[in-house]
């Protein structure tokens, strides 16, 4: 107990040095201003001299404070980081979280970038690592244990998986190479679909390959499919070709701008919306604060 009050002295003094206002000191430690005085005046007792100068309009340090400042000030923040370190770990929420999102650039949208940003203010003790996803076999990562969660667009129905906050939502452009005739189009609509061949994932569920490629135009006319894809280098190399076409949401435009590609937006496409997913069984603490993080930037949509 006398450890625990005379730690709370020190965090005291150093609010007080910092912010030279009893009433601040006190709202930003969340006690009242009478604790702050009477923690400062039993400090300056303990040490035999004055740590503040006080006035009626203003208080600032003295000499003895000053250098009781620049001695504490070092290592009361690494006394409460090795605190912090450890009150993650007993929580659960240190280690490694690796990330699973298609496209070159992690979780590349400005929301979750700054989930990302504020995770690590909350957690310094976990670290974050990136791993791409194939959209060709977009839940093979998280089952084989490579990534902890993983970025994907909605549905995802596997009674093994759970589904977090929704994250975002984004248009449906088709991927066509930049020869094809659907290129010098402003948009298509999906009957015409119809007179172009799709793309066929290798390891994808049926309902989430239907969400971006649909099996058939809203009159009910089969779409062809073409080759199988098993990743995502193999999807672009074939349309680029014009073998076939690809739906994709609109971020994908700027992850891959290459000269033979084109995007065309789908104008009665539903929009896809995106989520986080991560395998119930594996569900840990740190999982949980990251979702929680990401579902405080990113709101209800």
């Amino acid at each position: 107990m006398r450890a625990e009050v005379e730690l709370r002295d020190i965090e005291i003094f150093l609010a007080l040095a910092e912010e030279l206002h009893f009433g601040r000191t006190a709202e930003r430690l969340h006690v009242t201003q009478a604790m702050v005085s009477q923690s400062i005046k039993k400090q300056e007792r303990r040490l035999g001299g004055a740590l503040f100068d006080r006035t009626s309009r203003a208080i600032r340090l003295t000499p003895l404070g000053e250098q009781l400042y620049r001695e504490l000030n070092a290592g009361y923040r690494q006394i409460m980081d090795g605190v912090a370190s450890v009150s993650a770990a007993a929580r659960g929420t240190a280690g490694m979280l690796t990330l699973g999102s298609i496209g070159p650039h992690p979780f590349g949208l400005d929301d979750l970038v700054e989930a990302m940003e504020l995770f690590q203010h909350r957690y310094p003790a976990a670290q974050l690592q990136h791993r791409e996803i194939q959209p060709p076999a977009p839940l093979d990562p998280l089952r084989s244990g490579e990534v902890d969660v993983a970025l994907l667009w909605l549905p995802v129905r596997e009674p093994d998986l759970t589904i977090g906050p929704v994250t975002h939502t984004s248009p449906v452009l088709l991927m066509v190479a930049a020869h094809h005739p659907f290129a010098q189009r402003d948009s298509i609509c999906l009957e015409d679909l119809g007179d172009a061949t799709v793309v066929a994932g290798d390891s994808i569920p049926h309902y989430m390959e239907e969400a971006i490629n649909p099996f058939y135009t809203p009159s009910g006319r089969p779409i062809a499919r073409g080759p199988v894809m098993s990743t995502w280098q193999q999807v672009v190399n074939t349309v680029t070709s014009g073998q076939c076409v690809a739906g994709v949401v609109a971020e994908f435009a700027g992850y891959y701008p290459w000269p033979g590609l084109a995007f065309v937006p789908i104008r009665d496409a539903a929009p896809s919306r995106w989520a986080l997913v991560w395998r119930s069984a594996a569900e840990t603490p740190l999982i949980r604060a990251f979702a929680e993080t990401v579902s405080d930037v990113v709101g209800g949509n």
